[in-house]
């Protein structure tokens, strides 16, 4: 069995879409609009964000690939001005970004 649609409430549903494609692929696959988006990835995961006032849960949504991934996407975050610290090593080779719409990401090898 392979868990692959989640449910993600955002504060602001394009700017959470529009960061989600810029830095980790997902591709939006219609139906949208201002309140609701639906996106894949090229594993199967269908991802829907849904509008909300205010984000409690949970506290960091995880995206994982290669080592040379995480320090590709920390160098694109910085050059366009997010504010992320370098890579380093914890329960594996992993950073954290503030995303539009009210969540967290774990960039994670």
């Amino acid at each position: 069995m392979i868990l692959n649609h989640v449910n993600r409430s955002v504060t602001d549903v394009q700017a959470a879409k529009s960061f989600l494609e810029t830095y980790f692929g997902l591709k939006e696959l219609g139906g949208g609009n201002q309140n609701r988006a639906f996106m894949k990835d090229d594993h199967g995961l269908v991802l829907s964000l849904f509008k909300a006032k205010e984000v409690s849960y949970p506290a960091t949504f995880h995206i994982q690939d290669s080592e040379e991934k995480v320090n590709e996407v920390n160098r694109r975050l910085k050059d366009e001005g997010f504010d992320v610290a370098e890579p380093r090593q914890l329960h594996g080779w992993t950073f954290y970004v503030k995303a539009p719409g009210g969540f967290t990401v774990e960039v994670l090898a």
